[in-house]
């Protein structure tokens, strides 16, 4: 390979103030250093603003400040849409990269001619870095294992900027969720990167107060956008459940 292809990471936030500076600087840091961030801030009324001000002579750095909030659909859009690079990565701003995510990613991705690839993650509640558990996620991921599973962090996956012309994201409950259904239904399958992983930050109080709506926004996904018959439905969701469950436990 004579020349390492670019890779635009796209960044929405919005109040995320107390994990911006982490998330940032685990991308400064990346062995890989061909890599341009594009950052949407959502309108945030908390510190992010004034964090972001010591990135802005970065020329690595396209910051957008929106003045009004429009959710993570759109931020993430309007990063795509002014990507120019070969490749696209998608960061959380409470999550973080080890050192050597893209380094390794790339080159995997590259090696084997993947389109969409992903990682393992660890995740943590909260503040509470002394508690992080590893994932052990499939090796690979069809359209119709993904319905079956679901577990796949946004902060992880690179995909080939061209597959995602005619694929936004949707302003919809786990857009995110819906995003990677329609990609994998216009290519064959995603592949996990081995030997490495992202660190995924999990708000305990929000996941457990939100469980039954969480499956009920996937219900409706299923059903209005990827057209799934009902039995089709409540095997997926009965099986995204029982999947949830063994990664998370009760928590």
């Amino acid at each position: 390979m004579s020349e390492l292809p670019n890779i635009d990471i796209i960044i929405p936030n919005y109040n995320k103030a107390n994990y911006l500076e982490e998330c940032l600087n685990s991308v400064i840091s990346q062995s890989y250093k061909n890599w341009r961030i594009y950052l949407v801030d959502d309108n945030s009324n908390d510190n992010s603003k004034t964090i972001l001000k010591k990135y802005e002579n970065n020329e690595k750095f396209k910051i957008f400040y929106l003045k009004e909030n429009h959710g993570p659909a759109y931020c993430r859009n309007l990063g795509i849409k002014n990507s120019n690079s070969d490749y696209v990565a998608f960061l959380d701003s409470d999550d973080f990269w080890p050192h050597n995510k893209l380094e390794v990613q790339i080159k995997y991705t590259l090696d084997n001619n993947y389109s969409f690839t992903y990682t393992d993650y660890k995740f943590f509640y909260n503040d509470d870095l002394s508690k992080k558990v590893l994932t052990n996620l499939p090796v690979s991921y069809s359209y119709k294992n993904f319905l079956m599973h679901s577990s796949m962090s946004t902060s992880s996956i690179l995909l080939e900027r061209q597959i995602l012309k005619n694929t936004p994201f949707e302003s919809v409950k786990h857009e995110d969720y819906l995003f990677k259904c329609k990609i994998l239904k216009n290519i064959n399958s995603a592949y996990k990167t081995k030997d490495i992983h992202v660190f995924y930050r999990i708000n305990k109080n929000n996941r457990s107060s939100n469980k039954v709506s969480n499956l009920f926004n996937l219900w409706l996904i299923n059903k209005n956008k990827n057209n799934l018959s009902f039995l089709e439905n409540l095997k997926s969701i009965i099986s995204i459940s029982f999947n949830s469950l063994k990664t998370y436990g009760w928590k």
